[in-house]
């Protein structure tokens, strides 16, 4: 079985996995206990704080740990409307290809009176800092842009955009779920204000995450009950599970150079093998990509079908983000570096990981043509296409 869905979620370190392990027999105390085995995990739970804030640059008092990437987009959107609304602002300026945490909260906000522009991604899949720039208003309350795409891996220019986010006064929120722990991310140096994680990217346990907040920034409760979190967050944290993403985050920031070197070749490998079918076509830049990330049109097929012929060859991948995969729209990410809905159906996302060899990738490469041939085959699309009553458009 060649695993390739990385983007969708990543398997556990076997080191995260003893940690997470240790505290459930060692540390099952609940951290906001007075007794000696409530203390204890008090302090597992803030020595994971310290070991994040120390990954990306923060202050332990700016890690806030949330239940994943989405509630942390949740409450980061939210809190900054939030003090928009209360200094009378109420535009926010976000991307048309944002994650659906993302876009969702905001149509909230759109109902509630709120002003919301998209930037263009263009057909390269990147924000240009110009075109930000121009759009902030008097009146723009935060910016919102992922730090890198979860479909087709385009790193986002966040420290530009920070930069200028920063000269206006407008808060600027980063969805860096995908980009945590395989490429580099500082906040001070991306001067983002907000920051959103998900442990299960980088080879941590599901269901937990965390938000950056930079001091001084009010955030609102999305939660209320206890006062956890610094009354920012109700419920009894999940402390072995914010323990074992601390050591996954540690882990992958310890090899992340020398992980992006392997992936990066291998994930070059890949485009160049795609490249060689017919009528296909790589969705986003090719360089400002992230190392693991390949992402592929084929012309005259459907994408359900080519993930369950994949399946049978032993190949696990994806048609888009695991978020929207029961859909039978095409992509929105597609759509918007300008996919027509016919090859944006045709779409596969191979999410690759440290542990596949070349052998494996050239694996991918054969399996992915042979079945793509075989789809065409039988597709009245194709027929058309290659008889000339449509027009081929890769």
């Amino acid at each position: 079985m060649i695993y390739a869905d990385n983007a969708a979620t990543t398997r556990m370190s076997e080191a995260a996995l003893n940690t997470m392990i240790s505290v459930i027999h060692e540390n099952y105390g609940n951290p906001s206990s007075l007794y000696s085995i409530g203390q204890r995990a008090k302090e597992t739970l803030e020595e994971a704080r310290r070991s994040i804030a120390e990954v990306i640059g923060a202050e332990p008092r700016e890690i806030l740990f949330t239940s994943g990437g989405s509630e942390a987009d949740n409450q980061a959107i939210l809190s900054a409307a939030a003090i928009g609304r209360k200094n009378g602002k109420t535009h926010i300026i976000s991307s048309a290809f944002e994650h659906h945490a993302v876009l969702h909260t905001l149509e909230k906000l759109k109902k509630e009176g709120f002003e919301i522009t998209l930037a263009d991604v263009h057909e390269n899949g990147i924000v240009r800092p110009e075109e930000v720039e121009k759009a902030i208003r008097p009146d723009t309350c935060l910016v919102t842009i992922m730090y890198a795409n979860n479909e087709i891996g385009t790193i986002q220019p966040i420290r530009e955009i920070g930069k200028i986010c920063r000269a206006h006064g407008v808060l600027f929120h980063t969805d860096a779920v995908q980009a945590i722990g395989h490429i580099p991310v500082n906040v001070e140096t991306d001067q983002a204000d907000l920051l959103s994680a998900s442990a299960h990217k980088f080879h941590g346990p599901k269901g937990v995450g965390f938000l950056y907040v930079r001091k001084g920034i009010c955030v609102t409760s999305l939660i209320e009950g206890g006062a956890q979190e610094n009354g920012k967050r109700a419920g009894t944290e999940n402390v072995p599970g914010i323990a074992a993403m601390a050591t996954a985050l540690k882990e992958a920031a310890a090899r992340m150079q020398e992980d992006a070197v392997s992936l990066t070749a291998k994930r070059d490998r890949l485009i160049q093998g795609l490249r060689r079918i017919p009528h296909s076509a790589l969705n986003g830049d090719e360089a400002h990509r992230l190392p693991g990330n390949v992402n592929f049109c084929f012309e005259g097929i459907e994408g359900e079908s080519l993930l369950l012929l994949l399946d049978d060859k032993g190949i696990e991948a994806s048609s888009g983000s695991a978020c929207t995969s029961g859909s039978l729209d095409p992509s929105h990410v597609l759509l918007a570096i300008g996919r027509v809905h016919d090859v944006a159906h045709g779409s596969l996302r191979l999410s690759i990981g440290e542990d596949l060899t070349d052998a494996d990738i050239d694996t991918m490469i054969r399996s992915v043509g042979e079945v793509v041939e075989y789809l065409r085959s039988f597709s009245p699309i194709w027929r058309d296409l290659e008889s000339g009553k449509k027009q081929h458009i890769l």
